[in-house]
């Protein structure tokens, strides 16, 4: 490996290590005071990637993905298969991802070099464009490139969620999870237009304002769970980071608030206007980016 890589090499050395080694990684994810501890196994074999994913404390969660098919298991309800699905996170995103939609918006910028896990690890900043965005921090295993730590950072560099590794095995052969991955029994995988088979359409809101670099990406009638009720639903995204927006009617009586949730990263905003429309805004974005999507929902205009 060169010693003066630059930040982008990096990051494509990341990517190539994630696709290619087989490794098992035990993280700890850290928000708010809280610590999520998950396992992530990857490997390859018999032309075919396996990759799990386990939650190890509280409820039951758990993910498995053969090649493009992804299983969601969670003990609450009944576990379901997707295809072209990815696990959830950032820290998987940012490893599988074209790094051209990322470098658009984001300076790579190189930041020495730090130590995690006892190994000695290449930093890397991800520097918004935008003043809405978060802004992460990676460190990347010199000898192997994987990522063995994520920062996410609000504007004043404070870390707002982290995902850090705690142990780490590199194998040359697959660990006999991922073989018993081969043959397993798993629920039959669904496309994305099947779980939601309203096609694209053209909606009668439109945001406003939108962070530098967001843009529209799709648009349907989704069903809520949990109440099932329809809501028309808006995508946003800059190619790293979605922005779910769900707009509908509220009722008569329906007073105008707001409500604000934090979960790490991820913002929920949800308002009523004084025009008694219900607006959400979901997405790992700042909270005044949040509120102010919502704020600039209004009807569409059309010609």
């Amino acid at each position: 490996m060169a010693e003066n890589e630059s930040a982008e090499a990096l990051l494509q050395r990341m990517q190539q290590a994630y696709q290619q080694l087989n490794f098992e990684l035990t993280l700890v994810e850290s928000s708010q005071e809280q610590l999520e501890p998950k396992r992530l196994t990857r490997g390859h074999f018999d032309g075919q990637v396996f990759t799990h994913l386990t939650h190890l404390n509280g409820r039951p969660r758990e993910f498995v993905q053969r090649d493009d098919e992804t299983s969601f298991f969670d003990a609450s309800h009944d576990g379901y298969t997707l295809k072209d699905a990815t696990l959830p996170g950032l820290f998987h995103r940012l490893q599988l991802m074209p790094l051209a939609p990322v470098l658009a918006h984001y300076d790579a910028v190189l930041a020495g070099r730090s130590r995690v896990l006892g190994r000695v690890a290449q930093v890397v900043r991800l520097v918004p464009d935008a003043e809405d965005c978060y802004g992460y921090v990676l460190w990347l295993d010199q000898e192997s490139g994987l990522l063995l730590k994520l920062d996410t950072l609000d504007r004043d560099a404070g870390v707002v969620e982290q995902s850090m590794g705690v142990a780490l095995r590199i194998s040359e052969e697959p660990g006999a999870l991922l073989r018993e991955l081969k043959t397993a029994v798993l629920p039959p995988a669904l496309t994305v237009a099947e779980v939601y088979p309203a096609p694209q359409q053209a909606l009668s809101w439109q945001a406003g304002w939108l962070p530098e670099g967001f843009e529209l990406r799709s648009q349907d009638k989704h069903k809520l769970p949990v109440t099932e009720r329809l809501v028309d639903y808006l995508m946003l995204s800059n190619g790293l980071v979605d922005i779910s927006v769900y707009v509908n009617q509220a009722g008569a009586n329906a007073e105008p608030h707001q409500q604000l949730v934090r979960q790490g990263a991820t913002h929920l905003v949800s308002l009523i206007n004084p025009a008694r429309v219900e607006i959400t805004v979901v997405g790992a974005i700042p909270a005044d980016t949040a509120r102010r999507i919502a704020e600039s929902v209004e009807p569409r205009v059309t010609p």
